[in-house]
């Protein structure tokens, strides 16, 4: 039941990120692919940037920021240069490596608190 929950909140932590972007502009080009070595959680483009945004839904912001561990971070490389090569209409586009970390909201009415760090990893 324990894997059930996370995936639950996994996904509503997704959704939160997704409206996020759209409100921001972003194109949602993509969810939940794995390839390669690793998985991409959204796929964005913003005019000529595209953005691969891993989604993080935890308790605490810091938690959040340390769950981004070299080993990650070079799973979501892997994954984004597999991406690229199914999609080559997109490599024109400037690349950048997201984090969104989704807060849960204290008070059960109000939406979960949604903070976008652009260019978290750097090549």
């Amino acid at each position: 039941m324990l894997t059930k929950m996370s995936t639950i909140k996994g996904r509503a932590a997704e959704d939160a990120a997704v409206k996020f972007l759209r409100k921001k502009g972003y194109l949602i080009l993509d969810r939940n692919r794995r390839l390669g070595r690793g998985e991409l959680d959204i796929v964005a483009s913003l005019a000529d940037i595209l953005a691969f945004v891993e989604v993080k839904g935890h308790q605490q912001r810091t938690s959040s920021i340390e769950a981004m561990h070299q080993d990650k971070q070079q799973r979501m490389v892997s994954a984004a240069q597999t991406w690229l090569g199914q999609h080559p209409e997109f490599t024109n586009h400037q690349c950048r490596f997201d984090l969104m970390v989704v807060l849960p909201s204290n008070i059960k009415l109000l939406p979960p608190k949604v903070e976008h760090i652009q260019d978290i990893i750097r090549l």
